[in-house]
């Protein structure tokens, strides 16, 4: 196995804190291109991706500190406002809906997939990411803030991205602890 690939692979982190500069468009642009080629099963190719300008990423920052506020108090919102409103870059991930509950889920699946793909593409260029499920994400305002219908997309997450500020370390437990070998 190419050995860039196992270190891009091993070393991809999500990252909490960023640097305040944004990584190049075309840069970013090349990671959406190859999450697209992610795997889907029936080729549905489900994701959308919404390429978050600073107004539209501003209004998220507020709605969400209004959920946090009403939560957990304004001291948390506040935490929260100046933690999102330092992320450089934001891109959120949706997946066109199925009346069909199987295709329903393999879709989900594959936008997940996608999502990993632009996380280890950003990650080849030094590019930090992080993915938010939050209560935010599954608002009806955060969907109108999209401009996408709730009943048509579901949300898969809000990627983060930027110049990693700090790296996390990680550690994950040995092979021999999650494999089963069957007969």
């Amino acid at each position: 196995m190419d050995d860039r690939f196992i270190e891009i692979l091993k070393t991809r982190r999500t990252v909490g804190a960023f640097r305040s500069d944004l990584p190049p468009r075309d840069i970013v642009q090349q990671a959406l291109d190859l999450a697209c080629w992610a795997p889907n099963h029936r080729k549905t190719e489900p994701w959308r991706f919404h390429w978050l300008g600073a107004e539209t990423a501003r209004a998220v920052v507020e709605l969400n500190a209004a959920i946090i506020a009403a939560k957990k108090g304004p001291e948390a919102a506040e935490q929260k406002r100046k933690q999102w409103s330092a992320v450089p870059g934001w891109i959120a991930v949706t997946c066109l809906r199925s009346d069909d509950a199987f295709l329903q889920e393999e879709d989900y699946a594959a936008c997940c997939c996608a999502v990993q793909n632009l996380m280890l593409a950003l990650w080849s260029h030094g590019v930090g990411s992080k993915w938010s499920t939050g209560d935010v994400t599954r608002h009806p305002e955060y969907f109108r803030l999209l401009g996408v219908n709730s009943e048509e997309q579901r949300s898969v997450g809000i990627i983060w991205y930027g110049y990693p500020a700090v790296v996390p370390e990680q550690n994950r437990r040995p092979l021999a602890d999650v494999l089963r070998q069957l007969p």
